[in-house]
């Protein structure tokens, strides 16, 4: 399976903040934002990724990421000249994504959970078909929201519903096979301009071949869109790690984790933050 991140945004709703600086190189708490969508395809068993980035900025995130040897993956990259939605990242990444599975993830998103990685990767082992998550929100009027029977099968998904018939959103995180290619070709443009995510998911559904997943109440969703959010997702990244002695969406633990790369490679990147609470971390693993 291939890992798509759209990380393209230019973030004007956190401006000034993301004039000089593209939103996914923002810092959450001790990382930059891009490292955390990064981590959820690594925990997906996902080594092979594109990151989609902004028009100019490909240097920029090649000096922060290169190309993702130093965490054992293999990272491309591919500009979006104009926004044109999310399913957009899916046509941009078509030649890259070839004939494989892909999953797609949103550059401002983060997710974390003692469970994480065992749902990430059963959610990949599906070989055909769709994977989507549902998040309960308080406020689900700004998102995709999923409606459920009774039986806890997906039957509906609204775009910013003015009336939300559940308290389920779907985050940016999604699991395709194949026929995503196809579906993502025969999009037409919704009202707004965009190609909509979704509308993939709903052909999905129309197809029955859509599982929406409930996540439970201990998982944590995190979209670092707004100041607000931002500082939120900062804190709480903070206060997990404070709490577990662990770090959320270290690229180095990962690849050590998931066999990509080697304790005395993680050890020497270490020694090279020597002076940061990250680099003496990566020494202790």
């Amino acid at each position: 399976m291939k890992g798509i991140v759209l990380a393209a945004g230019k973030g004007t709703r956190l401006y000034p903040m993301t004039k000089p600086v593209c939103k996914p190189l923002l810092p959450v708490y001790d990382k930059p934002l891009i490292y955390y969508p990064i981590a959820i395809l690594m925990q997906a068993g996902i080594s092979d990724i594109l990151v989609i980035v902004p028009p100019n900025e490909t240097a920029t995130f090649t000096a922060l990421l290169g190309d993702g040897a130093q965490f054992g993956l293999h990272i491309s990259y591919a500009e979006q000249m104009v926004a044109r939605g999310i399913a957009d990242a899916l046509l941009i990444g078509r030649d890259f994504v070839g004939d494989d599975q892909v999953c797609l993830v949103l550059g401002d998103n983060i997710f974390y959970a003692p469970t994480l990685a065992a749902t990430l990767k059963k959610a990949a082992a599906q070989v055909s078909g769709a994977t989507v998550f549902g998040y309960w929100v308080d406020d689900p009027r700004p998102f995709g929201v999923v409606e459920f029977d009774e039986t806890g099968k997906a039957i509906s998904i609204e775009e910013k519903p003015r009336y939300p018939k559940s308290n389920y959103i779907v985050p940016g995180l999604y699991f395709y096979d194949q026929q995503v290619m196809e579906i993502a070709r025969n999009l037409k443009p919704s009202a707004r301009g965009e190609l909509e995510i979704t509308d993939v998911n709903l052909e999905y559904l129309r197809r029955g071949r859509l599982q929406v997943i409930p996540l439970e109440r201990n998982f944590t969703w995190l979209d670092a869109g707004t100041a607000d959010s931002l500082l939120t997702a900062g804190q709480t990244i903070k206060q997990i790690q404070d709490d577990t002695g662990r770090y959320v969406g270290c690229l180095e633990e990962l690849g050590l984790y998931e066999g990509l790369i080697t304790a005395e490679h993680v050890h020497k990147i270490g020694e090279e933050l020597d002076m940061t609470l990250y680099g003496k971390y990566l020494q202790c693993l």
